[in-house]
């Protein structure tokens, strides 16, 4: 029935995501080999890259099929520091990965662009739709 809510700064890495948000802890001890501060409701939070906590009593459940939304009241509130918080466009900017693009072998059209997918490409290749030669592809890694 009560929770904190660490407020995050720019500063905070993606490992903290990892650990902090994508994961349970039912199943893991998230505070585990970490120091441990608490508010004066007896619950931890962060002690780095954090720049407030607030700490609320839950009220009312909604569930909503896939979320459960938490309508509470704010017992205590603790200002850290005076960093700048992350918002959610920062995080997508600048703090999650972003997906790697694969590396595929192939080969390219020079007139019409199809992509050949695969090495080698055939030397009596023929593009059926445009009727292409393979002397008219390229070789290319997108």
């Amino acid at each position: 029935g009560i929770l904190n809510v660490n407020i995050l700064t720019e500063s905070a890495p993606f490992s903290i995501f990892q650990k902090y948000g994508f994961q349970s802890g039912r199943t893991v001890n998230k505070f585990e080999n970490e120091v441990i501060n608490t508010t004066s409701n007896g619950l931890a939070y962060l002690a780095n890259n954090v720049n407030a906590v607030l700490s609320l009593k839950v009220k009312e459940i909604y569930d909503t099929e896939s979320h459960g939304v938490f309508i509470c009241e704010l017992t205590d509130a603790l200002k850290l520091n005076d960093d700048e918080t992350m918002t959610y466009s920062y995080y997508q900017k600048n703090v999650k990965p972003k997906p790697q693009k694969k590396k595929v072998a192939g080969y390219s059209c020079k007139i019409c662009g199809y992509f050949y997918q695969g090495d080698p490409l055939p030397e009596d290749f023929i593009y059926p739709w445009c009727k292409h030669p393979a002397s008219d592809f390229e070789k290319v890694e997108e």
